[in-house]
């Protein structure tokens, strides 16, 4: 598919001089090689794109963007519109699960709603926003990645919004419709028949119109899923890690990849949620999940929570004795 504006010409890429330097202390500390399996390769890859080594995890950022959606109207999901505004305030008071993970784990939570009384259109029935609404919300995006964040997370809140995922993955990426779109909040039946059909028609209806990645993300995905796609890309251009929540974040993020080979190359896919299309949508992207245990909440939970795992990497990378330090002989004898 084509690309179209705000995606810069040149990305930055991962500092490979600062990667090897965490791989070089990873060689010398008192374990086997590569026994901590993948929590080694999150210490490179954060050393890498913060392009320092060590890496730091001093400010560690949750964002979440919130935005209703127009195919609310037509049943797709089980709670209504107003839930949206209602639970931001609840994330302010303190009172989500998102913010005990990040109280938990020293993760600040910032939330970004955006035209919540003015919901994208039913996208059915045309573009979910229009071009100017798109470029605001991308922009809105790109400034939440505020200069100096060390780890950013990145969520959503958003009535209806698995119902523009899907629409949005299956555009991007075929298949049938079935295969993309799940309960969501809980739809089950004739109503979980009612969103794929809505899905379906949705891609079907704005594929007749483009090839255009991120117009499909314009046209299917709403104000939060082009929020989150300006904050993937005013990560890259700040050099900041990010990890991506779940099937909502990962439609917005992957409109990214199809314009760009490369593009979510500083991301983390969080963990992989019980909604289906997630697992579907991350083999597409060649992505591993960190995380697998059935969540679907949204909110940047699981991105919250694997800061747990972020930290306890860095913790060990940095913390561990060298086999020279504990007097331990290493695997040649030495």
């Amino acid at each position: 598919m084509k690309r179209t504006t705000p995606l810069p010409d040149t990305l930055p890429e991962a500092d490979p001089q600062k990667m090897e330097e965490a791989r070089d202390r990873d060689k010398h500390l008192t374990k086997p090689a590569g026994a901590l399996g993948r929590l080694e390769g999150l210490v490179t890859w954060l050393a890498g794109w913060q392009r320092r080594y060590p890496p730091r995890l001093q400010r560690v950022e949750a964002v979440v963007f919130a935005g209703n959606h127009g195919i609310v109207e037509q049943g797709v999901s089980a709670y209504p519109a107003e839930v949206t505004a209602q639970m931001l305030k609840n994330f302010e008071a303190g009172g989500a699960a998102v913010s005990q993970l990040c109280r938990s784990f020293d993760v600040r939570l910032r939330t970004y709603p955006l035209s919540i009384d003015q919901p994208a259109l039913d996208f059915t029935k045309g573009p979910s926003l229009g071009k100017d609404q798109f470029e605001e919300a991308f922009a809105c995006g790109m400034n939440a990645a505020e200069e100096g964040i060390d780890l950013l997370c990145l969520g959503e809140m958003g009535i209806g919004n698995t119902a523009a995922a899907a629409a949005l993955a299956h555009a991007l990426y075929g298949g049938r419709a079935v295969a993309w779109t799940g309960p969501g909040t809980g739809v089950a039946g004739e109503r979980l028949e009612k969103k794929r059909r809505v899905v379906a028609a949705g891609a079907r209806l704005h594929l007749s119109k483009t090839t255009d990645a991120l117009d499909l993300l314009r046209r299917l995905g709403g104000f939060e899923l082009a929020a989150i796609a300006g904050a993937v890309i005013g990560a890259r251009l700040r050099r900041i890690p990010v990890l991506l929540d779940g099937f909502v974040c990962s439609a917005a993020a992957a409109s990214l990849e199809v314009a760009r080979s490369g593009a979510l190359d500083h991301c983390q896919m969080a963990h992989v949620s019980a909604e289906p299309g997630h697992r579907l949508l991350l083999r597409r992207l060649g992505k591993r999940p960190l995380l697998d245990l059935d969540m679907r909440l949204g909110e940047a939970s699981g991105a919250a929570l694997a800061v747990a795992l972020v930290r306890a990497a860095v913790a060990c990378h940095m913390g561990m004795a060298t086999f020279d330090d504990a007097g331990v002989a290493n695997r040649d004898g030495g």
